[in-house]
Parts: structure tokens; sequence; C-alpha cells
């Protein structure tokens, strides 16, 4: 279940991101390696995360993913290995707190489109997920807060 649906303005934000083409079925074996290096790259820079972990979906999710997990970030990223720069987009977002495993992460975007049709919202064909409470916070699963933001068409 998800938190009554919002409409909210994005800020643009610096990331360190690494990007990702991955079978569905093949996300769960590659995403903690990719957080792993991703965390080494920014301490060799002496770079901390400004906000909690995200994953932005390049393209609608199918059996393939093309995405990038990132943080945001207070200062320039280099080049390292697979990390790079990139940015979070200023956008207006159809917005909502999901609250419970990633399991449950499919049904949460499903309520989100409901909500979103039965709004008479335009989307755009990307989004990304905020994992403002989760697995690196070692706390149930049942209490994991993902953000999710849906951007909307102008």
């Amino acid at each position: 279940m998800i938190d009554t649906p919002q409409i909210a303005r994005s800020a643009q934000q610096r990331t360190a991101v690494i990007r990702l083409t991955i079978a569905r079925a093949e996300i769960g074996q590659a995403f903690a390696p990719a957080v792993s290096e991703l965390l080494a790259a920014m301490r060799e820079q002496g770079i901390e995360p400004a906000f909690p972990l995200f994953s932005y979906h390049l393209k609608m999710p199918g059996e393939v993913f093309e995405m990038e997990i990132g943080f945001p970030v207070d200062a320039d990223v280099q080049p390292s290995g697979r990390v790079a720069a990139g940015a979070l987009p200023a956008l207006k977002v159809a917005r909502t707190i999901y609250r419970g495993p990633m399991e449950g992460l499919g049904s949460a975007w499903g309520e989100l489109n409901t909500w979103i049709t039965q709004n008479a919202l335009a989307t755009q064909a990307f989004m990304w997920e905020n994992y403002l409470v989760g697995p690196g916070n070692n706390v149930q699963a049942s209490t994991w807060q993902t953000e999710l933001n849906w951007p909307l068409a102008d």
C-alpha cells in the first residue's frame, strides 16, 4: 500500500551513478555489488552521499532493466571504472511513499499508475525510486520506505 500520491517538483541534483542494462531476473544479484562499487569509488574521491540511494529507470521496466543506480552528491564526480557523473532532473512528478519490502514495489508502482490514470495525468516513460529506509539501515523489511517518482508530461 502506498501513501496518498502528491504532485511535486523535483530539484535537479548531481549524482554518482553506475548504469546497468540487466535482465529482471538478475537485478537482485547485480544490485548490491554495484552499490559497493559505487560507494568505494565515492570514498576514493572523498565524496559522501547527500541523500539515500536511488534507482533511475531510463525507460519503462520490462524483462530488461535499463537503469542507473546512484547517490545524490554535492561534489563533482570523476569517472572511475563503471562510476560516472549523472544528474536527477528537475521535473514535475507524481510522488508517493511505499512502505514494505522490495518484493512489493511492482504493486506499489501499479497503485501509483492507477492514481495517475484516475487523475487524468500523462506520464513520461522513465521513473525513479529513492530508498529512504531499507536494507542498509538494518531494519525489518516491513518498515522499509521507498519514495516513488513518476515524471509527468507537461
